[in-house]
C-alpha cells in the first residue's frame, strides 16, 4: 500500500482526474493534468531519487525527518511555478484551486515538519487530501476512497515509518487544508 498509493502516484494522477471532469476535452485534460502532474509530484520525484542516488537520502521516502527540508523546498518551488503556469495559461478554475491547495497544504506540512519538528505522513496526508478533491468533484460515494487512506495510514505504521499519531495528523492536514481549500476555491 505503501507504494501503490505513495504520495507522488496521488498527485501525479489525480490532476487528470480532476482536469477530466473540469475540461471534458482529451486535450485540455492532458495539457492542464501534465502541468499540476509534473510539478506536483514528477519534478519533486526526481529530485528526492536523485538524493536517493547521491546518498542524501536513506529511500525515495524520505524517512529521516531532518533530510525532508530540500524535497519539500523542491516541491514547493515545482507546485508554485505549476501554479503560474496554469494562472497564466488560463486553466479551468478547478486546476487552479488544485494546484493552489497542494502549494498550501505543503505550507503546512513544512510547518509542522520543521517548525514543531514532528514527522507528519505525507503518506496519509496526500490520500487524505485526494479523497475530499474526489468527494467534491464526484460526489459522496468518493468517500469510499476513504478505505484506501485508511491503508495507507495502516501501511505507514506497520512499517514503523509513522506513528498513529503522525498518520491521524497527515490526514487531517490533508482533508482539511489541501481537500477543504479545494472545496472553498471551486
Amino acid at each position: 500500500m505503501t507504494e501503490l498509493l505513495a504520495p507522488w502516484i496521488w498527485v501525479f494522477g489525480l490532476p487528470f482526474v480532476v482536469a477530466a471532469q473540469a475540461t471534458r476535452d482529451v486535450g485540455e485534460t492532458l495539457v492542464w493534468g501534465a502541468v499540476v502532474g509534473v510539478t506536483g509530484s514528477l519534478i519533486p520525484m526526481a529530485v528526492v531519487l536523485r538524493g536517493v542516488k547521491q546518498g542524501k537520502y536513506d529511500s525515495h521516502h524520505v524517512t529521516i525527518r531532518e533530510h525532508r527540508l530540500v524535497p519539500f523546498l523542491a516541491t514547493i518551488v515545482s507546485v508554485g511555478s505549476g501554479w503560474l503556469i496554469l494562472g497564466f495559461g488560463g486553466a479551468p478554475r478547478e486546476m487552479l484551486a488544485l494546484s493552489v491547495s497542494l502549494f498550501v497544504s505543503l505550507l503546512v506540512m513544512l510547518g509542522i515538519t520543521f517548525g514543531l519538528s514532528w514527522k507528519v505522513s505525507m503518506h496519509s496526508g496526500v490520500a487524505g487530501g485526494a479523497m475530499v478533491v474526489l468527494v467534491v468533484t464526484f460526489g459522496p460515494w468518493f468517500a469510499l476512497v476513504g478505505l484506501l487512506v485508511a491503508l495507507v495510514g495502516w501501511s505507514r505504521v506497520v512499517l514503523g515509518d509513522h506513528t498513529t499519531g503522525q498518520v491521524i495528523a497527515g490526514v487531517l492536514v490533508g482533508a482539511w487544508v489541501g481537500g477543504m481549500l479545494f472545496w472553498a476555491l471551486t
